[in-house]
C-alpha cells in the first residue's frame, strides 16, 4: 500500500511534509514517470535526466524502507488521445523509430539506476487504443515490446515483474463510450511480457455514484481466469462533487476506500497505490490549469493543507492489518 510524491502546491517544503506524513503508512511507493522528452530530445542522456528526477527520490523511499513501483507514461496522462505534451511541443512523435530509441535507454537506465521492485513500461493502454490515432497506440505497443525484451535480456533483471496497466471503467465499458463488457484480451495479446496486471481506477468517471454499487468482482472480472498477480497502480475517488460531472462527499469517500479494500481482498491483490496522497491546490498550478484536473483535485486522503479526511483513518484501519507476503 502507498501513495507518491504528487504534492497539492509546487512547493519542495510542502512535498517533503507531506511525504513524512504519508511514508508512516505505507509498505511501497509508486513513482508514475513521464519520459523526460524534452531533456532526451536535447541530447542529455537518460542518466542525467534522472539525476534530475528520480534517483534522490529512490533514495529517499530506500531509506523508509519502502519497495518501489515504478509506471513509466509515454503519451498524455491528462489526454490520452494525445501525445506528451513535450513531444507535440517539439513536432516529434512516439511513431518515429529515433524517439522509441530514446524511450527505450530511458527505460535500460531506469531499471539501472532507480533498481524499482515492479516497473510498468505504459499507462492505461487499452483507454489509448480506443481514444489516441491508431498509428500512436501501434508505437506503444512496439516500443514497450522492444524495451521488455532489452530487460530480460539484463542478467540483472531478467527477474522484475513487467506491467503495463489498463484502465478499468474503459475495460466494463463505462468510459468512453458507454456500453457492453469490453475486457482486456487485446492488451495481454498487445503486450504479452506482463507478468503483472496493474490496474487504473476512478470508477465516478465511470458512472458510479456510491461506491457501494462498484460490483465485488469489480477487478477479478477483468483479470478473468488469468494467473496473474494484480495491483492498483492509480485510482481514487474525490471527496468534493464537481458541478455537472458527479456528487461526492469526504464520507463518500472514506466508503470508497473500505469497499476498494473488498475488491482488492475478492481479487488476492498485491497492492494498492494513489497517486495523490493529498488534494490540489489548484490555484497555485501554472496557468492554464487543464481542465481535466479538477475531476481528480480532491482525491487526497489529506486536504492541499494536509489535513486529515475521513478517508484517512480507514486507510490506516486498512494498513494496520497483517501484510501477507
Amino acid at each position: 500500500m502507498g501513495f507518491s510524491v504528487v504534492p497539492p502546491k509546487p512547493d519542495i517544503k510542502v512535498a517533503v511534509r507531506s511525504l513524512e506524513i504519508w511514508t508512516r503508512r505505507a509498505d511501497a511507493a509508486i513513482m508514475h514517470l513521464d519520459v523526460p522528452w524534452a531533456l532526451l530530445l536535447a541530447g542529455a542522456s537518460p542518466e542525467d535526466a534522472l539525476r534530475k528526477d528520480g534517483i534522490d527520490l529512490e533514495h529517499y523511499y530506500r531509506s523508509k524502507h519502502l519497495k518501489l513501483v515504478v509506471t513509466i507514461d509515454v503519451t498524455n496522462g491528462l489526454a490520452r488521445e494525445s501525445e506528451a505534451p513535450a513531444l507535440v511541443a517539439a513536432h516529434r512523435s512516439i511513431t518515429e523509430p529515433a524517439v522509441q530509441r530514446l524511450y527505450r535507454n530511458y527505460v535500460g537506465a531506469l531499471v539501472e539506476k532507480l533498481h524499482p521492485d515492479y516497473l510498468g513500461l505504459a499507462a492505461e493502454t487499452n483507454l489509448i487504443r480506443q481514444i489516441a490515432p491508431r498509428p500512436v497506440y501501434e508505437a506503444v505497443v512496439r516500443m514497450t515490446n522492444d524495451a521488455a525484451s532489452d530487460i530480460r535480456r539484463s542478467r540483472s533483471a531478467t527477474a522484475l515483474p513487467l506491467y503495463v496497466s489498463v484502465q478499468v471503467e474503459t475495460a466494463w465499458g463505462k468510459l468512453v463510450q458507454q456500453g457492453a463488457y469490453v475486457g482486456i484480451d487485446q492488451d495481454l495479446r498487445d503486450f504479452p511480457f506482463v507478468n503483472l496486471l496493474g490496474l487504473s481506477s476512478y470508477p465516478y468517471l465511470g458512472g458510479f455514484k456510491d461506491p457501494e454499487q462498484i460490483p465485488v468482482d469489480y477487478y477479478t472480472r477483468v483479470r478473468g481466469s488469468r494467473a496473474l498477480p494484480l495491483m492498483v497502480v492509480e485510482g481514487g475517488w474525490p471527496s468534493a462533487s464537481v458541478r455537472g460531472m458527479f456528487s461526492s462527499s469526504p464520507e463518500m469517500q472514506a466508503r470508497y476506500i473500505a469497499r476498494q479494500s473488498q475488491l482488492l481482498d475478492e481479487a488476492n491483490a498485491i497492492g494498492v497505490f494513489q497517486l495523490s496522497f493529498t488534494d490540489l491546490d489548484l490555484g497555485t498550478f501554472p496557468k492554464p490549469v487543464p481542465a481535466i484536473l479538477p475531476l481528480f483535485a480532491t482525491l487526497g486522503l489529506v486536504d492541499a493543507n494536509l489535513k486529515p479526511k475521513p478517508a484517512l483513518t480507514t486507510w490506516d484501519t486498512i494498513f494496520a492489518r497483517r501484510l501477507k507476503h
